[in-house]
């Protein structure tokens, strides 16, 4: 056998012993992709997590929704089918109406005030709680996920701006809430459809994290981008109850601590990643614009009554709570 081919051998077989090794089998499902900051995050919680476990614990990754969508991965999480799974915090409106309120456009004004807003207000200790004793999750860690900003065919300067202007959004009542309330014409549309409708002017433009409109090059089609940072995106790190309950107590500690790390890690790469994409867009000959977010604020008002009358007390709670924290 040759040095190559022997060394080849003594690797695969050093791997096999590894997983053969590990006490702990565990899986971590997500939606996003390879390129991803999430990936490259996750990927740092299953290193940190392998080394500081003395390799009892192996986390085997399963990107690019192989094992359903995110309600799925929810779901199988609770039921202690998958080990660890992403979820934005708003995510969990399916279950908790109340939740929404994380997404409501400039209900969260910046990552300091979603971070509080879940661990320091009694709202977000409740929504916690809730989630660990009824759906049978437990938050290891929150971290920043991007911001959503505006691109357009003309100059956004002013909420006026924003008048008559086809916005393409998802189909989710916050995305759609902002495009309305601030007198856009909301126009939702499968996400596959969008660089097509910008080029060729079916609709006047779209909203996304800085991410998104770099990675399907929306630049390309779209003169303008506005930074109306109209809605936050966090994104929990869960863990099934039942994965963390077979795991001696050392180990729990060392999933926590390595979920903590990676969330670090995962926040920074969107706030360096989102400074270096204002200059790449500058560089592409995008005009950027930052329109002052008092009148879109003020313009949400009546979304926010709306989300208060379909919450009643939990609703007015939850955002004088987040109110508080500004």
């Amino acid at each position: 056998m040759s040095l190559n081919k022997l060394t080849l051998a003594t690797l695969i077989g050093l791997a096999s012993m590894s997983a053969l090794a590990a006490e702990y089998n565990l899986k971590f499902g997500m939606n996003a992709g390879t390129t991803s900051n999430e990936y490259k995050a996750a990927e740092l919680f299953a290193k940190e997590v392998q080394e500081n476990s003395d390799g009892r614990i192996e986390v085997t990754l399963y990107p690019n929704a192989q094992l359903g969508d995110d309600r799925s991965m929810m779901e199988q999480t609770g039921g202690g089918a998958l080990d660890f799974t992403f979820a934005e915090s708003a995510r969990f409106q399916i279950y908790y109406p109340v939740a929404e309120v994380f997404a409501l456009p400039y209900m969260i004004a910046d990552y300091p005030t979603a971070q509080k807003a879940l661990f320091d207000t009694p709202f977000g200790k409740d929504l916690q709680q809730k989630i660990h004793d009824e759906r049978g999750m437990t938050i290891l860690s929150q971290a920043y996920n991007g911001t959503r900003q505006t691109t357009s065919n003309r100059a956004i300067n002013t909420i006026e701006d924003m008048k008559g202007l086809k916005l393409r959004v998802p189909n989710a009542a916050t995305n759609l809430a902002y495009a309305k309330f601030i007198g856009a014409a909301p126009t939702p549309m499968a996400f596959s459809e969008v660089y097509l409708a910008l080029q060729t002017n079916s609709v006047d433009g779209q909203e996304n994290p800085l991410s998104t409109i770099q990675a399907q090059k929306f630049y390309e089609v779209q003169d303008y981008l506005a930074m109306t940072n109209h809605i936050l995106n966090d994104v929990l790190y869960l863990a099934s109850n039942e994965t963390l309950e077979k795991l001696p107590e050392e180990l729990q500690t060392v999933v926590k601590e390595a979920a903590q790390e990676a969330a670090d890690y995962h926040t920074q790469l969107f706030v360096d990643g989102e400074k270096e994409l204002i200059s790449f867009f500058e560089e592409k000959g995008v005009t950027i614009t930052y329109p002052d977010q008092a009148a879109f604020k003020e313009a949400m008002q009546p979304y926010y009554a709306e989300f208060i009358e379909k919450n009643g007390d939990a609703g007015k709670q939850a955002i004088a709570e987040i109110d508080a924290l500004h």
